[in-house]
């Protein structure tokens, strides 16, 4: 399965490729057959990338499920002011340009705050990312706990997708966007809950459960 997101540069890159492709045939430039390769694999390139698989994971209102394919970079205590507000686990995942860029719900649950904010493309696995990356911000309040979900843009990623605004009702591992290229999701759950992963573990989106939610002591 493709994401929605790669009708317009797939189109367009294989229009491009099928002009020079014809190029290549009715005439003796080779230039124009090396083009043509090239075109066509900036095509299979951007297919690879856009690939949305079907995800079915475990399900459960004490868990807390990847929010995007990659890899852990960071769990740590931070002070999380906007939606949570308060002390909060984050949990980081870096999103290299071969994962699979689609954004899932890691809760189900009702969008209680979203906003978006301008700002720069650091590379997304250094931890200033967090706080001065281009990024969205959602607050979903699940059935346990309020969770927080941030896409952040990295030194590629020029396009941050999110389908979901303050009202939307998400349910766990529902797809909720995108970010194009190398990139940075993370998930603020409350300081009681047990994460589930280590740094440095592989997760998937929709799959992978990153954290339990348990009653605070």
């Amino acid at each position: 399965m493709i994401s929605r997101e790669a009708l317009v540069p797939v189109i367009s890159l294989s229009l491009a490729a099928g002009v020079l492709t014809v190029g290549a045939i009715v005439t003796p430039m080779k230039h124009l057959t090396v083009f043509a390769v090239l075109a066509w694999l900036f095509v299979a390139f951007t297919l690879f990338f856009f690939r949305d698989p079907e995800r079915h994971g475990p399900r459960g209102s004490d868990l807390v499920l990847a929010a995007a394919d990659g890899k852990i970079v960071g769990i740590d205590e931070v002070n999380e002011p906007d939606y949570i507000k308060g002390k909060c686990l984050r949990i980081s995942i870096f999103l290299s340009i071969f994962d699979v860029h689609i954004n899932r719900a890691p809760v189900s649950g009702v969008v209680e705050y979203f906003t978006y904010r301008k700002g720069e493309f650091l590379p997304a696995y250094k931890k200033d990312a967090s706080r001065l990356n281009e990024q969205t911000v959602i607050g979903i309040r699940s059935e346990k706990a309020k969770i927080l979900v941030k896409q952040i843009a990295g030194i590629l990623a020029r396009r941050i997708v999110c389908y979901i605004r303050e009202g939307s009702r998400v349910e766990q591992g529902e797809r909720f966007g995108m970010i194009r290229f190398g990139s940075r999701t993370e998930i603020f759950v409350p300081l009681s809950a047990k994460p589930t992963v280590n740094v440095g573990d592989k997760v998937r989106a929709g799959e992978t459960v990153v954290a339990r939610l348990v009653e605070a002591e």
